[in-house]
């Protein structure tokens, strides 16, 4: 996994743009104090340090001590977020809204509370547009503040329709916070443990999830409360094997932004993951056709300059994008034609270390060692598996167990069977005792444990013993995390085949598109 340096201030200069870079001078020119003078050096020497090396600094700018280098510092980031604050303010519908706030404070200070009012009107009626509801709380609380101590405006019924509005936005806020509660703890429990192993999980996430939703919760009608409303039920699908709920969850939470286009800018990481979510579960249904669809909207889209302009919108946008693009060469059987991607890959993991956490490097590591794999160079999927085992992570148990029996597999094929004896006890004990043995993995196991015993004459019944056996479970819901996760059926067709796993998929994907064409042709004749 990429290194990443834990200094925050260098961090923070590593993101900026030249443009910004440029901004923070001039905005820093306006005082020529020494300490200014100081923090400038500061940054002109990390901007031209590859790491952080406090020693290194120290010697580029002498004028800084070590005992003032945590104020120069904390000084210069200071500086930096105040010149970012001046060229983004207008692109930002909460800076927007938090500098209405900060004029109305200062009038209310000298005692002009009717133009106070106007700034809250304003405030107001900005922040209903774009459904920020806690600034619409403040901008409330601050009118009702100003009526209740002082004789301006006040109408008839005024302080009963002041108490309707701010009731009726609390309750909102409180929906909004249920809502967005159990869409970030069904999140954060896929994330620690991936899709559901047994009924024991199926049945927990369910009680949770039916005691957690409000019973209103499908008539609420609030941008935010559809959001979070979708977004529940889709990582409550998704944990539970339930692709085409998924499907049609990820579908309304893309929706609700289409319907309300302004809100793609204001929250456009949330849309990114939308599309994301969405275009997974057109992976899972095998909806080739509508994935290539959704990936060249998306490619439009990550191209634009609401996407450019914002580092955290770029990045997150070209992860997801190139993680839909391999899912599509899984789906065609093209791998060697995903492999072409892996440099650029690499290159991307490591320019943009900084910015990926942990779970968006581990899922493609694993992706890269399946397009090996199903390549047939087990040596270089053997390579990226080892980046997931070695880490120790506590993320998605899962995708490490199936990392796990993925490189055994990678090890039968290279013929390291000395290895893979010690390998398959130590695989079987790890996923014991994640609790993650399925019925298809204990017949992985128990087929590996005997393979190396046959010879190549012997060994093709036991294949086809295997892949009768396994073919039983390709409709159990709970088994279906396996062939998700590791396609073994195709794996066990190449064995009997003689050709690699990419000429077994791409065999079915050309089959499966030759009958929809043709299905498609009787179907225009009867009509």
């Amino acid at each position: 996994m990429p290194s990443k340096s834990t200094d925050a201030l260098f961090q923070l200069i590593k993101s900026l743009e030249k443009s910004e870079k440029r901004n923070l001078k001039l905005f820093a020119g306006r005082n020529s104090g020494a300490e200014t003078l100081k923090s400038m050096q500061l940054f002109n020497a990390l901007d031209k340090l590859p790491e952080y090396d406090e020693k290194m600094l120290l010697k580029k700018v002498p004028a800084v001590s070590k005992q003032q280098l945590s104020n120069t510092k904390a000084l210069l980031y200071k500086q930096i977020l105040g010149s970012l604050r001046i060229i983004r303010e207008d692109m930002n519908v909460d800076m927007q809204l938090r500098e209405m706030m900060d004029s109305a404070r200062i009038l209310y200070n000298k005692g002009l509370y009717l133009q106070t009012l106007k700034i809250l009107d304003k405030m107001k009626e900005l922040a209903r547009c774009y459904h920020q509801l806690t600034y619409l709380q403040q901008a409330l609380f601050f009118e009702k503040k100003i009526e209740g101590l002082y004789i301006t405006r006040s109408i008839q019924n005024r302080a009963d329709e002041l108490a309707r509005e701010a009731d009726a936005v609390t309750e909102t806020v409180n929906n909004i916070n249920t809502l967005s509660n159990l869409a970030l703890q069904l999140y954060s429990w896929y994330i620690q443990n991936g899709h559901a192993r047994n009924e024991n999980d199926i049945k927990t996430v369910r009680l949770f999830f039916e005691k957690s939703l409000p019973k209103n919760a499908a008539q609420l009608q609030g941008f935010y409360e559809k959001q979070y409303y979708y977004q529940s039920y889709a990582w409550y699908a998704f944990i539970k094997l339930d692709f085409l709920m998924f499907y049609r969850y990820t579908q309304k939470w893309v929706d609700t932004f289409e319907t309300n286009p302004q809100m793609i800018a204001l929250e456009t990481t949330m849309y990114i993951k939308g599309v994301h979510n969405l275009m997974s579960a057109h992976f899972d249904l095998m909806n080739r056709d509508k994935l290539a669809a959704t990936i060249k909207q998306f490619k439009h889209f990550v191209q634009t300059k609401l996407v450019q302009d914002n580092n955290n919108n770029r990045i997150t946008g070209y992860v997801y994008l190139y993680t839909a693009v391999i899912n599509l060469h899984f789906l065609e059987g093209t791998f060697n034609k995903g492999l072409k991607m892996v440099p650029y890959l690499e290159e991307m993991l490591v320019e943009h270390g900084l910015y990926l956490d942990r779970h968006k490097v581990m899922v493609f590591y694993y992706k890269i060692a399946c397009l090996y794999f199903g390549s047939g160079d087990n040596k270089k999927a053997i390579d990226y598996l080892n980046r997931i085992i070695n880490q120790k992570d506590d993320l998605r148990t899962d995708l490490q167990c199936y990392s796990r029996l993925l490189h055994l597999i990678a090890h039968y094929e290279l013929g390291n069977f000395d290895l893979l004896e010690y390998l398959i006890k130590s695989v079987y004990r790890y996923m014991a005792k994640m609790e993650n043995l399925s019925k298809v993995e204990e017949e992985m196991f128990r087929f590996l444990r005997n393979a190396f015993k046959f010879n190549a004459k012997t060994i093709r019944p036991e294949f086809e013993k295997l892949l009768t056996k396994l073919k039983r479970y390709q409709h159990n819901r709970l088994e279906a995390r396996a062939f998700a996760y590791l396609d073994v059926i195709s794996w066990l067709e190449s064995k009997l085949y003689g050709i690699n796993v990419q000429d077994v998929i791409r065999k079915k994907y050309l089959r499966a598109s030759r009958s929809t064409k043709r299905g498609c042709i009787k179907r225009h004749f009867r009509t």
